[in-house]
């Protein structure tokens, strides 16, 4: 995937990034930090093709899997930070509903029951949205995603709305996943531990208009297990870097 000298701003004059190049390379898993406003979910979106042109001016180059945003030359699938899951359709068949969108045969739809036993949702297949918990749910359409088994995903915040220890849960169920397939990933978070634990590599952005301000390499030994990482001192030792880079926006957008 690349991201080559893009920036974007809204009709109505609002500039929301400037100039944001980015090279990640098949089977990344990169993160994105930033303030609040600074364009982060707006670049997802222009990644993924969901700008309305009529809105947006998007300037620069982006390519997936050697064609443009929106493209057929690549599968891609989004997760957002809001519930999107059909509120008429079983866990079992929102989880299958991209297949069914691919026509693939239901008697071939094996993918789907694998990925619901391996998140712990078993048993739970013939209960709608509202029957679950919001932890649940927030699996259930993660797995939606990984069951098609797209190239590339990109997520919004999916775990924004969680508590801490579903958050961690879900952390550790991405990675699994992520280390049995290695597709590629962009993760676009607020949340400094989470872009830490994820994240071969961190982009963090400037205020808005969002710019690349740094991309840090994440180095931590052992198993990348969300529970035991946040003790390591490697990851204190990054913490603190990325939030002193993180402040100075903070510092200068409230000046």
């Amino acid at each position: 995937m690349t991201v080559d000298g893009v920036s974007i701003r809204f009709r109505k004059g609002v500039e929301v990034v400037r100039d944001v190049t980015l090279d990640i390379p098949s089977g990344d898993f990169v993160t994105i930090l930033g303030p609040s406003g600074c364009g982060k979910s707006t670049l997802l979106n222009a990644i993924a093709g969901l700008l309305d042109p009529s809105e947006c001016v998007v300037d620069g180059r982006i390519e997936i899997g050697g064609g443009p945003p929106g493209s057929r030359s690549i599968r891609l699938g989004y997760v957002f930070q809001r519930d999107t899951l059909l509120p008429w359709r079983t866990i079992l068949e929102n989880i299958e509903l991209g297949l069914e969108i691919r026509r693939v045969p239901r008697a071939e739809r094996v993918r789907a029951r694998e990925l619901i036993s391996l998140v712990g949702l078993g048993g739970f297949e013939q209960y709608y949205p509202h029957q679950v918990s919001g932890g649940m749910r927030q699996r259930a359409q993660l797995i939606r995603t990984l069951a098609y088994e797209p190239d590339v995903i990109l997520m919004d915040e999916p775990f924004g709305a969680l508590d801490a220890q579903n958050r961690m849960l879900l952390q550790a169920e991405l990675l699994r996943m992520w280390e049995r397939r290695k597709v590629t990933v962009v993760f676009v978070t607020h949340d400094l531990a989470e872009a830490i634990v994820l994240g071969q590599r961190v982009v963090v952005m400037s205020r808005r208009p969002g710019r690349v301000k740094t991309i840090r390499e994440v180095k931590l030994t052992g198993a990348r297990d969300p529970f035991e990482l946040r003790a390591s001192p490697e990851f204190t030792r990054l913490e603190a870097a990325v939030w002193a880079e993180l402040r100075d926006e903070f510092r200068a957008g409230a000046a």
